[in-house]
């Protein structure tokens, strides 16, 4: 029977009731094992106003204190992270260890968010004018709301919340519905470790939540990351009710090989950053840039059988490399790119559509697959595929390779594959792409630095987690002050200018 899964509000779980659910599966299996609860505008709204009640006081609480409050869940989830793990692998389908590291990079966030309040210290000028002085402040917005895809269940909502509510701000956190229960077992940990009651708020739901959300006159800032047309969609809607907005939207990672790279070396970063938890990662690498046939035709001969080696099968199994894709539209999805792919005339050189694990028949399973000769025209090069699909475009040179990167819609991440340090100066400056890797496949910065693409592939000024998350969650004001010394000079109608 599928266990009912609710929303958390006002510091407790709480049933459904607009009466609507959708089923949560296994991916292993194909198996229903839940019944997530979707929202209505009122149950959301419910959750903004508990939020909203929330905030005076932990707007007011010290910095110091909460950053206490974070470093006990932080310490909670160190300890119990094989818990939370179990529950990203049984409803995302990742590998047990996959999980486990996704778990790891989002505790790194919430470690940062630790230290948070000397980022929060203002500046103070004195005598700006005689006997006038000036100091800044960074406020808290209030309540903001996360919308996070189901590839991070974890992690990317800890992109978030720790770095909002270290900042003194609620925060209502919309999972995906495909996995939610992780978001679940984070706001009962954010609880035991001390977080007030109403300022961390999960409702699970669809879109009528999410629209919610932007409309809600509660929510002053919304942080998202998913796909490029629902992230322009978010962020228009967004900021044209008055709300700060930041919407990390898809990708297309390219990695150039140089004639001179390590093959081997890159052989294996482009096996774990292209087939790595199925491919849905925003910076999976989906396409190899060879510069040169040599190189090309090298690279191919040691990715073939890699690739056909791959060990796939249920995330709970410790030999498997690669588990099943999230849900059964997404496997479609997936195998529908490779048909087109054939279709439209690449040399598909590895084929897992039909891959059948014994016991695990109706699972969402589908094998690496590897194309050559993939040109900038054909749609599984132009578009995200979020599967385990790597495609090959030759250049003849790197002008042309860069060429290709800089030439594309997204602008996520990307990686170059060289011993020359003039080439990856080259490539670092002047590549068009927010996130980049020098020998680094998946080049994801410490929570310390900022996470961001360009292009198409961000809306909104901040990009998430380090210094840009603390001025997203963040308001700055200025004050300036002249206390009285007995002097009157008298009305003054023109613009002070402290002369």
């Amino acid at each position: 029977m599928a266990t009912p899964i609710p929303h958390f509000i006002d510091g407790a779980r709480a049933p459904g009731r607009s009466g609507r659910s959708a089923p949560v599966y296994n991916p292993a299996t194909g198996e229903e094992t839940g019944a997530v609860a979707l929202a209505s505008r009122d149950e959301v709204e419910a959750a903004v106003n508990s939020a909203r009640a929330a905030f005076p006081a932990w707007a007011a609480t010290p910095p110091l204190r909460r950053a206490r409050i974070l470093n006990r869940f932080l310490r909670i989830l160190e300890d119990r992270i094989d818990e939370l793990a179990a529950l990203i692998t049984a409803e995302h389908g990742k590998v047990l260890s996959d999980a486990k590291g996704e778990i790891q990079r989002g505790a790194e966030v919430v470690e940062f968010a630790t230290g948070i309040p000397q980022l929060l210290k203002g500046e103070v000028t004195e005598n700006v004018g005689t006997r006038v002085d000036s100091h800044s402040l960074r406020q808290p917005l209030g309540v903001v709301a996360g919308i996070t895809p189901f590839n991070f269940p974890a992690m990317v909502p800890m992109w978030m919340f720790p770095v909002a509510l270290a900042c003194g701000n609620c925060f209502v956190l919309k999972p995906s519905e495909r996995d939610p229960s992780a978001a679940l077992l984070m706001a009962e940990w954010l609880k035991e470790a001390g977080l007030p009651d109403g300022v961390f708020q999960v409702v699970q739901g669809d879109k009528e939540a999410v629209d919610a959300l932007l409309y809600s006159p509660g929510i002053s800032a919304v942080s998202f990351v998913g796909s490029t047309p629902i992230a322009r969609y978010i962020y228009a809607t967004a900021t044209s009710q008055g709300k700060r907005a930041q919407a990390l939207g898809g990708a297309k990672n390219h990695m150039i090989v140089m004639p001179d790279a390590d093959l081997d070396q890159a052989v294996d970063a482009l096996m774990g950053a292209a087939y790595g938890s199925a491919g849905e990662r925003c910076m999976a690498i989906s396409v190899a840039v060879p510069v040169g046939e040599k190189t090309a035709d090298a690279l191919i001969e040691r990715l073939i059988p890699k690739v056909r080696a791959l060990k796939v099968g249920p995330g709970t199994d410790p030999e498997s490399e690669m588990g099943p894709l999230v849900t059964r539209q997404h496997y479609d999805k997936v195998r529908g790119y490779i048909d087109r792919g054939v279709a439209e005339g690449a040399e598909l050189l590895v084929d897992g559509r039909d891959l059948k694990l014994q016991g695990y028949e109706d699972g969402y399973f589908v094998g690496g697959s590897l194309f050559d000769r993939v040109t900038p025209d054909m749609t599984i090069y132009r578009e995200e595929i979020f599967g385990p699909v790597l495609a090959v475009t030759r250049a003849p040179d790197y002008a042309t390779a860069a060429q290709l990167i800089n030439a594309h819609e997204f602008g996520n991440g990307t990686a170059i594959f060289t011993r020359d340090g003039d080439a990856a100066r080259e490539f670092a400056h002047a590549i068009e792409v927010g996130m980049v890797g020098i020998n680094v496949p998946i080049p994801v910065p410490m929570a310390f630095h900022s996470f961001g693409g360009w292009k198409a592939s961000l809306f909104g000024d901040h990009h998430m987690h380090g210094p840009e998350g603390v001025r997203f969650y963040t308001r700055l004001k200025t004050i300036t002050t002249r206390w009285p010394t007995g002097i009157r000079a008298g009305a003054d109608f023109v613009m002070p200018t402290m002369q």
